[in-house]
């Protein structure tokens, strides 16, 4: 039964973190901090985001492997093929509400999508059944080699993505900036709120 919970946190975090990507491109104010980077990346060699993010992750999650294959799990499996799935299909169903939405509507979907995608950053972090290849870089950082606290750490690995993206010709929005300064905080806080007390409860529980 635990087992069971850990897994529906961590298939509902990464299903909602897909979500909030469709709302975020809808909203069309800013990309998150690795798309950022990403892009750039792929700006300096002329290529495209597919290709350099099949590339980069790929790169990540060798690195993953070798300072801490903890963090490589099913969820990581789950957010590598749902997460696109997930995003388009919001996008998609926010084309057919709101085909052209205002600016109020779209500064509204972009403070929504990062709120809840630091709510699903938390839940699936705290099931511990992997995460994504860039997510567990800050993670490792913090709860392996205890540099920074984590929400520090996220900050640091968001904002070097960002100032990546920048010099390398990637146009940032008010949503990258947000992004960038406040999902690392947020999502610990959504941790120590929500998240650990909701799966120490259930541990207990089943004590």
């Amino acid at each position: 039964m635990y087992l069971f919970k850990r897994i529906t946190m961590a298939f509902c975090g990464v299903i909602l973190c897909g979500f909030c990507v469709g709302m975020l491109q809808k909203a069309n104010l800013g990309v998150d901090p690795f798309t950022c980077f990403v892009t750039g990346i792929a700006n300096i060699f002329s290529s495209t985001y597919s290709t350099f993010y099949l590339i980069l992750t790929g790169i990540l999650l060798g690195v993953v492997l070798i300072l801490k294959k903890h963090y490589i799990g099913i969820a990581t499996v789950i957010n590598l093929f749902l997460t696109g799935v997930a995003a388009d299909a919001m996008h998609h169903l926010l084309d057919v509400l709101v085909p052209t939405p205002g600016l109020a509507m779209r500064c509204g979907l972009m403070l929504v999508a990062i709120v809840c995608t630091c709510f699903a950053a938390a839940l699936y972090f705290t099931a511990d059944l992997g995460v994504s290849a860039y997510d567990a870089i800050a993670l490792i950082a913090a709860y392996k080699y205890r540099l920074l606290p984590f929400k520090y750490c996220r900050i640091i690995t968001d904002g070097l993505c960002v100032l990546t993206g920048f010099l390398f010709n990637v146009t940032l929005g008010v949503g990258t900036v947000i992004t960038a300064l406040f999902m690392g905080p947020l999502t610990q806080w959504f941790r120590t709120h929500f998240a650990d007390p909701l799966l120490a409860h259930n541990q207990h529980s089943v004590a």
